[in-house]
């Protein structure tokens, strides 16, 4: 079968700047990649619970068998999301068939054409693409820094009266793993009127008393304007939540198109979310452990020296800068030879010079790994840096 020329080029341009990506096989290794933080993904008893909802509840089908709007919106929806919005303190809370595509079908549809949207240059790409689908204006404002942001929004305030702006971030971002200065962010937001849209996919399941979240473990939630919830990483399952209120709800049933025109979840699907949420509730002990591998991870590159390496964070990614794809794939491909698994993140999913192993820890990994893992990045790092001086001892 014939192949476009330009596309092939293009591939090829990916492999000579040694960034072609690859989809990677299953293995057996020491997790430090996923983003099942606390272990829900292989949870044997939410398995079990969400089978036997689906007895009880006598929903024995296998698809939605629609839209959300025609025939898919199944009785475990309801339930699900009037759960999900009381474990939020939310007026209510829609469920989307992925954080993509509750990203894309917000940002598309609810700022207007008039309106402002100042988003973090660091938001993830699912965010940036609901944006340029959106016919409201965008400006991306310096990583968490909100004097930039500010100045942004007094400048656009002279010079547009009357319009809504709608100010965007991450509670935790995904490739560095630091968080923003919420109150802060809140604080600007209710100064100069904006809406402030939160997205909180890193944070569920990490932060808060039991994963509620980096937003409402401040005490934020009635001031944030809307919160994307995203149950692929620390819930273990698939799917995410817009949480808000009624009136946002009832807007995005009408007008978010990734929500109108896709079949709806399977009940299994929507089962195993309402099922992940009720077990948060008895794991406090479980995200207490993974905290504490978090501050054991932060002391340990500490006392090896690596600490100038690695971005500021305090959430459950760390990310490690090792500038040029083939320096960051040479280490992770070491430290996989030793049993780790630690990716390397290249360029352009980052930028240029910004290449990093990203390191993502579970409440499942135990502090000897964490420690070995650590010593081995110290010493590759240096063997690297000075090839003719062999191990670091």
């Amino acid at each position: 079968m014939k192949f476009p020329k330009n596309l092939n080029e293009k591939l090829e341009i990916r492999k000579q700047n040694n960034a072609l990506r690859k989809l990677a096989t299953p293995n057996n290794l020491i997790d430090f990649s996923s983003n099942d933080y606390i272990g829900f993904s292989k949870n044997e008893t939410i398995f079990q619970q969400t089978h036997q909802y689906l007895i009880d509840t006598h929903c024995l089908q296998n698809g939605a068998t629609g839209s959300r709007l025609l025939s898919g919106n199944h009785k475990i929806y309801q339930e699900a999301e009037n759960y999900i919005a009381q474990f939020h303190q939310a007026e209510s809370a829609l469920i989307f068939n992925s954080g993509y595509d509750a990203n894309l079908g917000f940002f598309s549809s609810v700022p207007q054409k008039g309106d402002l949207i100042l988003f973090d240059e660091l938001c993830h790409a699912s965010i940036r693409d609901g944006i340029q689908l959106s016919n409201a204006k965008s400006y991306k404002f310096k990583h968490n820094d909100f004097e930039d942001l500010e100045n942004k929004i007094i400048n656009f305030e002279l010079k547009i009266k009357n319009t809504g702006i709608y100010i965007v971030t991450e509670s935790v971002f995904s490739m560095d793993g630091d968080c923003p200065n919420l109150a802060e962010l809140v604080a600007i937001s209710e100064k100069h009127g904006c809406y402030l849209v939160v997205d909180e996919a890193h944070a569920l399941g990490v932060f808060g008393s039991i994963g509620e979240g980096l937003v409402q473990q401040m005490g934020l939630q009635d001031q944030v304007f809307a919160r994307i919830m995203t149950f692929g990483k620390g819930l273990g399952c698939h799917g995410a939540a817009i949480l808000g209120s009624q009136e946002l709800a009832a807007y995005l049933v009408n007008f978010a198109r990734s929500f109108i025109y896709t079949t709806g979840l399977s009940p299994h699907s929507v089962a195993t979310i309402l099922m992940a949420y009720q077990h948060l509730e008895t794991e406090k002990k479980t995200i207490e452990k993974l905290q504490e591998n978090i501050i054991h991870f932060n002391q340990e590159k500490n006392i090896l020296g690596l600490k100038p390496m690695f971005v500021r964070s305090k959430s459950a990614i760390q990310s490690a800068i090792i500038p040029g794809n083939e320096n960051v794939k040479k280490i992770a491909n070491q430290l996989q030879d030793k049993g780790f698994d630690v990716k390397a993140i290249l360029s352009p999913t980052v930028p240029e010079g910004q290449e990093r192993l990203r390191f993502c820890l579970h409440s499942y990994n135990s502090a000897a790994e964490i420690s070995e893992v650590l010593r081995l990045l110290s010493t590759f790092v240096f063997s690297s840096l000075h090839p003719c001086q062999g191990s670091k001892p």
